[in-house]
């Protein structure tokens, strides 16, 4: 078995009805995880279900909004009931709003805090508890670029803020659970196709920034951040965690 062989490990995957969320299911898929898709849209991930199946896996969805903590913690529990373990978490359900800080309303503000970082915890806090029973887990949060650098003429104050914590709260689960042979890290990703990025990237001064800002000149492709999604959940990262890996095409490199 390669040490990226999912074969036999249960994976979680939230905000899995749409963009990353489904590449991530069919990432860890194809090295064959069978995995659990959890997002608010029941029709959406009843279609994910089926193409991960098409993977020859089996897929389990689940609907559950992560902004309530009683469906989280019954989400948990289903998954856990219907395959007994949980071995990978991939936190990816997120949000953004781009407010100018000082026009920003406490709604939306609080819409982005909510989801992109109290839900990680929450979630991770759940996942976690099944995780240290099992004495085994590989979490993997979606960071961002912006878990590391802001970035200038956007106004994204809440959302910098939020990523900024899914850093930190990254390495604190990790410092925290590594007693329980429990891995806690992070991707940090630049900006890729998505339901959250769609408008961005049709936008003509888009392109700008990104020749500005990027080394590589462009945005990331579909299935470039399947590499580092396997790395962290599979057994070849056994001594790497509270780490952050920004696949961004250079972005935070200068």
């Amino acid at each position: 078995m390669g040490m990226f062989d999912l074969k036999g490990k249960i994976a979680l995957v939230t905000g899995a009805s749409s963009g990353l969320g489904v590449q991530f299911a069919k990432a860890l898929a194809g090295q064959g995880a069978d995995v659990a898709i959890l997002a608010r849209r029941q029709e959406k991930l009843d279609e994910v279900k089926k193409t991960v199946e098409g993977l020859g896996v089996r897929c389990f969805a689940v609907k559950c909004d992560v902004l309530k903590n009683d469906e989280i913690k019954a989400a948990i529990a289903a998954i856990k009931g219907h395959y007994g373990r949980i071995d990978i978490l991939v936190n990816n359900a997120g949000t953004a709003r781009k407010t100018p800080a000082e026009a920003q309303s406490d709604d939306d503000w609080n819409a982005v805090i909510n989801t992109n970082l109290n839900s990680v915890y929450f979630m991770a806090r759940e996942v976690g508890k099944v995780m240290i029973e099992q004495k085994y887990g590989k979490i993997v949060n979606v960071g961002s670029i912006h878990s590391s650098v802001a970035m200038a003429p956007s106004p994204l104050s809440a959302y910098c803020t939020s990523k900024g914590g899914v850093l930190m709260l990254t390495k604190a689960l990790a410092t925290e659970w590594a007693k329980y042979n429990i891995t806690v890290n992070a991707i940090g990703p630049a900006y890729f196709p998505s339901e959250m990025t769609e408008a961005s990237m049709g936008n003509p001064e888009f392109e700008k920034i990104v020749k500005t800002y990027c080394p590589m000149g462009r945005a990331g492709k579909t299935g470039e951040l399947d590499g580092a999604v396997i790395y962290f959940a599979s057994d070849a990262s056994t001594y790497t965690t509270g780490q952050l890996l920004s696949i961004d095409g250079g972005w935070t490199a200068i």
